[in-house]
């Protein structure tokens, strides 16, 4: 299947979606993605964020689809042309989904867990508006414990659902999910029941906003200010392949995070013995620093990145240099 998103064409095999289709050729062409996760069977189509237009069906029925359509439950089809950051109807479009998520989100950056790591934070840095037209008092929650190590933050939540299907896909026993309907929907547990399960911390690991954070973690540091470290060593339990990423602060292991990709998705989940258990240096096999996109404000302090990025755009020779993100901003 031949498919052209943005004017770059790309083969892809049938099947394959609109969103793992911009994925194969990268970089900003790719739509964001709240609630779509590679790894999850059933996930995607509810946030909305990837929203994309499509100008020509395929090369045998060449008339545009009539509305934006969800590029992660969307496949393409043969001859299929797709705009994302060059169409202004999508780009407005997805503002408005944004002002729709932040509406109810509380804005606690500068004291939540996830700032600097938040995909939320990153759209409402791109697309959100300077303030909400939204009135009416916001939903209002209280902080849950929903296991000895996890705290639910419903008031952050933005009902991904990516959380019930790592919990029904993974561990044998989910207890929480969706409640209610509508505006008055939320994530909960059985009759306070807590979340306990050998897999349970991979929740934290999915969730794309700050709703379910490591009490372990918790206020403990800022991800910019700590050193990120892959290792491994051998689980004891079989269906964890034990490669994670150590988060240091000097020479203390603060935090434990299953490894993640380019689009924040987790490559293998980790047990919580892994997760919670095992923090000493000795616990590990030390395999090096971990690769951190220079856009990350985790670069700001990772001892990988000696060379400074140049930062002068009317220079030819500094453009080549500074290849990724000059073309960035030209596209935007």
């Amino acid at each position: 299947m031949k498919v052209t998103i943005d004017g770059i064409s790309v083969e892809v095999p049938d099947g394959t979606s609109i969103l793992n289709a911009a994925r194969v050729i990268g970089g900003d062409i790719v739509p964001p993605a709240m609630c779509y996760y590679s790894k999850l069977a059933g996930s995607g189509g509810k946030c909305r964020t990837c929203l994309v237009k499509v100008t020509q069906g395929s090369e045998k029925d060449p008339r545009p689809m009539p509305k934006l359509v969800a590029s992660c439950r969307t496949n393409v089809m043969d001859g299929m042309v797709v705009q994302n950051i060059t169409s202004p109807e999508v780009i407005e479009a997805r503002k408005g989904v944004v002002e729709m998520l932040l509406i109810n989100h509380p804005l606690d950056c500068p004291v939540c867990d996830q700032a600097g790591e938040c995909h939320l934070q990153d759209l409402g840095f791109e697309h959100g508006a300077v303030k909400t037209r939204y009135e009416f008092d916001r939903r209002t929650f209280n902080k849950i414990d929903i296991g000895d190590k996890i705290q639910l933050h419903m008031t952050r939540c933005i009902l991904c659902y990516r959380c019930v299907y790592v919990a029904d896909q993974i561990t044998d026993n989910r207890i929480h999910g969706i409640l209610n309907r509508g505006d008055h929907s939320e994530i909960s547990t059985y009759i306070r029941k807590a979340v306990d399960n050998d897999f349970s911390g991979n929740v934290i690991d999915v969730c794309p906003v700050g709703a379910l954070t490591d009490k372990t973690f918790r206020f403990k540091q800022r991800v910019w200010f700590t050193k990120p470290v892959e290792a491994h060593r051998d689980c004891e339990n079989e269906k964890c392949k034990g490669h994670v990423t150590l988060w240091y602060k000097g020479e203390d292991v603060i935090r434990v995070t299953a490894r993640k990709d380019v689009y924040g998705e987790v490559e293998d989940f980790i047990c919580n013995s892994c997760r919670f258990d095992k923090k000493k240096t000795s616990d590990w096999v030390i395999e090096g620093p971990r690769k951190v996109s220079h856009q990350s404000v985790i670069s700001a302090n990772h001892y990988d990145s000696l060379k400074p990025l140049p930062v002068v755009k009317t220079n030819p020779v500094l453009q080549e240099a500074n290849k990724t993100q000059f073309e960035r901003e030209t596209r935007l």
